[in-house]
């Protein structure tokens, strides 16, 4: 860590080292102990320093990828046959940003995943392909190209591709760091290996799709949200209302939460999920905050600057932004806009007390920049 002249007054851990200390140390290192003063201003720094770095993942490079694994592996084998993304400073935890998890699922007409349940929660954001499905403690859910899928922590699930679909890709995304962080992990398969629906198909968004309308005496009770799957066509309607009736946010454009509808809050206790719209032209200004999130380019094309690198994005690609690092958007086109989906840990920083957000304070909210490996330059 590097010096901070901050760290030099009182309050902070002032002692100069002498042989007659560093021998108490040695002493107390014997019996698994140690000084607080020797760690305290590295254990509680003066603000959030990110244990990950900014990644773009440009999809056009992964699906190759992403495609060979249909031909080397099975997802009976496999278990789930993803690519996952790394961040080269969370390689230890396998994690893309922060204490979440991400990779790039592909499924063949007529595949099944073998169906498993898990403390982590998850979610689906579609790709590609048709025919896809998901089973959600034996909810089947049809999938679409840019819907939203819940898989919420413990609950038994299985994915799959009819026969008569496309081959389809889907984005993963946990917080099975999260989950072994805390030491609270489990996993299990299911007994039968495949889930039989128990429902109507679509039930679930049947029932509880509707803006604003819930099932009369509805007796869900569980601590996620009973709406599943959130398509992509009313969502995008959504952002298009929403932005006639407001110039949105500063820092994110016209972004709207995706919300358990039983109690307008986040869709599971442990991840939350946003859709954003950027208006043609539209460059928003830099903020930062606590929690991790990681964006998914889900229509048009743009660049994000993100720790005061920029970052050019179009469809489908994915890029991350570490918890506490400035970040500022813009929309590449002057006539069509761009969308954003985005997940993230904020409930936890949220539930923990731990939230916190600030704007970016010089240049008019925006970053000095420099250029990534196939950026464009500003």
């Amino acid at each position: 860590m590097a010096d901070d002249e901050r760290d030099k007054q009182l309050g902070r851990a002032i002692v100069k080292d002498d042989s007659e200390l560093k021998e108490y140390y040695r002493d107390l290192e014997r019996i698994d102990t140690g000084a607080l003063w020797t760690v305290a201003n590295e254990i509680e720094p003066w603000e959030p320093i990110p244990a990950s770095e900014p990644v773009l993942w440009h999809f056009k490079e992964l699906r190759e990828y992403v495609l060979k694994a249909l031909e080397l592996v099975s997802p009976e084998k496999a278990g789930r046959r993803v690519v996952y993304l790394r961040n080269p400073k969370r390689k230890e935890v396998s994690a893309a940003c922060g204490w979440l998890f991400s990779g790039i699922q592909v499924m063949r007409p007529g595949e099944t995943t073998t169906a498993h349940r898990h403390t982590a929660s998850a979610l689906r954001f579609v790709m590609e392909g048709s025919g896809a499905f998901t089973i959600v403690d034996g909810h089947k859910l049809k999938l679409a190209a840019r819907d939203f899928v819940l898989t919420p922590n413990w609950t038994w699930h299985d994915h799959g591709v009819e026969e008569d679909g496309e081959i389809s890709i889907w984005q993963d995304g946990l917080d099975i760091p999260l989950a072994n962080t805390l030491e609270a992990n489990f996993y299990e398969v299911h007994p039968d290996l495949y889930q039989t629906p128990q429902f109507p198909i679509d039930d679930s968004p049947l029932s509880y799709g509707a803006p604003g309308l819930l099932p009369d005496r509805d007796a869900w009770d569980k601590p996620y949200s009973p709406l599943l799957r959130y398509s992509w066509d009313p969502t995008y309607e959504a952002l298009l209302s929403r932005a006639k009736a407001t110039e949105g946010s500063p820092h994110d454009g016209i972004i709207l939460q995706y919300s358990n509808p039983k109690t307008g809050g986040h869709v599971m206790q442990t991840m939350g999920a946003h859709a954003q719209m950027l208006r043609p032209g539209e460059h928003t200004t830099a903020h930062r905050h606590t929690g991790n999130v990681i964006y998914h380019a889900a229509k048009g094309s743009g660049f994000s600057i993100v720790g005061g690198k920029r970052f050019d994005w179009e469809e489908k690609d994915i890029f991350c932004v570490p918890a506490w690092v400035w970040h500022e958007h813009a929309n590449g086109s002057e006539r069509e806009d761009a969308c954003l989906f985005s997940f993230n840990d904020f409930p936890v920083m949220e539930k923990l007390g731990f939230y916190r957000e600030e704007p970016f304070p010089d240049n008019g909210g925006h970053q000095s920049v420099s250029t990534c490996p196939g950026s464009t330059p500003q």
